[in-house]
């Protein structure tokens, strides 16, 4: 049976505040030791294993020239990943966590690696400068396969997801979805990506900013905003956490794109917030109006801007350690320590 979550929120916070420590000593790391209790609805939560799900996909907008590295580079990367050559595969092993790499829609021939799941929609999505970069049926598409990726790791008994993505021209598309959802401006929301120089960032804001002004009156649909504007990896880290939703899994979420997704999903289910463990600000233009209108707070702040779910790797031995704390450490009727007057 589930535990009223008002009820057991209490237990949860009695039962870290009477850890063999001062209350609050612990930081941060108690209110997530916390939040993991709640979606776990135990007090002795388990986040192992982890299973890290990585969608990849290309965009045709990054024909428009608004990223410093040619589109072939997500086909080059997905050998790397294949390879355990890419920094999310160190740091997944590192960090003892799974790693599943997707292919939803490369614009290459991956069929011979062995390591990268299948579930291609098409080549890319088109250009959003010019056309719908999906029609409706691709984005259900999208979204269902990131729902299907999430079940298939139930099944084999995984207890905490995390999130990345690969696509060269992902932050463009991520740029225009948080500029409408929040109506900012292309400015704000536009950083350098993969380091374009300064003649190139004033060409990829302005296709930004014509790309918001035309798709304003989309704000309040998340699901038509990202056929107009997104990417077949980005509806998929969606329906991906509209899944986890439906289980005790906590939802880690890597940098810029994935918290733009993690904005969408909240949009279409609200209550998705609580399951949502933020794994880091990213030095993205963009990155901390995402975290501030999902009202966030990142575990990590290393200036990263890599994406590939590189943080989330990194911020997953934090999970572990909380959980820890909240299972396997003394309470003082525990250990025969005084409390505090």
């Amino acid at each position: 049976m589930i535990k009223n979550s008002s009820q057991f929120g209490k237990q949860a916070q009695a039962c870290i505040d009477n850890k063999t420590k001062p209350p609050g000593s612990l930081g941060d790391l108690e209110h997530l030791a916390v939040q993991l209790s709640l979606i776990k609805q135990s007090l002795k939560p388990v986040v192992d294993p982890c299973r890290i799900l990585v969608f990849a996909a290309d965009h045709g907008i990054a024909h428009e020239g608004v990223s410093a590295f040619p589109r072939d580079v997500t086909a080059q990367m997905m050998h790397n990943f294949a390879a355990g050559g890419a920094a999310v595969c160190v740091l997944s092993a590192s960090a003892g966590a799974q790693l599943e790499v997707i292919d939803v829609g490369v614009a290459a021939d991956l069929s011979s690696l062995a390591n990268v799941v299948s579930n291609k929609i098409a080549n890319g999505t088109m250009s959003f400068a010019n056309a719908p970069a999906m029609t409706t049926e691709q984005c259900e598409q999208a979204m269902h396969i990131g729902a299907m990726r999430v079940r298939q790791a139930v099944d084999e008994g995984v207890e905490c997801i995390g999130l990345g993505e690969m696509g060269i021209g992902n932050t463009t598309s991520a740029s225009v979805l948080l500029g409408v959802s929040i109506n900012a401006s292309a400015d704000e929301v536009t950083g350098r990506g993969t380091g374009v120089d300064d003649a190139r960032l004033i060409h990829k804001r302005d296709i930004v900013h014509r790309a918001i002004q035309a798709h304003r009156t989309l704000s309040d649909d998340p699901t038509s905003l990202l056929a107009a504007v997104g990417g077949f990896e980005i509806a998929a880290l969606v329906g991906a956490m509209l899944e986890a939703g439906k289980h005790p899994l906590p939802i880690l979420v890597d940098g810029f794109i994935v918290t733009v997704a993690a904005l969408l999903a909240c949009r279409i289910d609200d209550k998705l917030a609580a399951r949502m463990v933020f794994a880091h600000t990213s030095a993205e233009a963009g990155h901390q109006l995402a975290l501030r209108a999902l009202s966030a707070k990142p575990l990590l702040q290393l200036g990263m801007r890599l994406g590939e779910g590189s943080a989330a790797a990194l911020a997953f031995p934090l999970l572990r350690a909380a959980t820890a704390v909240m299972r396997d450490m003394a309470s003082f009727a525990d250990a025969g320590v005084s409390t505090a007057d």
